[in-house]
């Protein structure tokens, strides 16, 4: 039997929330040690604040500002066509080029 410390304000938040799931703090934990051993690490990534990936398979990104970058509205191939010949210092630089020519 081991002993968890766990911060009460955090807990004040989810308790509720696994009440509602049907679940005690202890299966929870539970639930995400065990997890821990399927995956062999920690069951999701941890990152620093900031950019938030999206996954959506365009390099969509939620900034560390809160505003989303969505690429998957954009036609690549046909903003490529156009912009093959230069190059940018910057992602402002492309952004504002790219909005430019919109």
């Amino acid at each position: 039997m081991s002993t968890v410390r766990i911060d009460d304000n955090i807990k004040k938040e989810v308790v509720p929330i696994l009440d509602d799931l049907g679940l005690s703090l202890s299966e929870a934990i539970n639930i995400f040690l065990h997890q821990i051993k399927l995956n062999n690490g920690i069951p999701f990534s941890i990152k620093r604040k900031g950019i938030i990936e999206l996954n959506d398979g365009y390099g969509s990104y939620v900034c560390e500002y809160g505003h989303l970058h969505d690429y998957s509205k954009m036609n690549l191939d046909e903003i490529s066509k156009d912009i093959d010949e230069r190059t940018f210092d910057n992602v402002e630089d492309l952004t504002k080029a790219l909005e430019e020519e919109s």
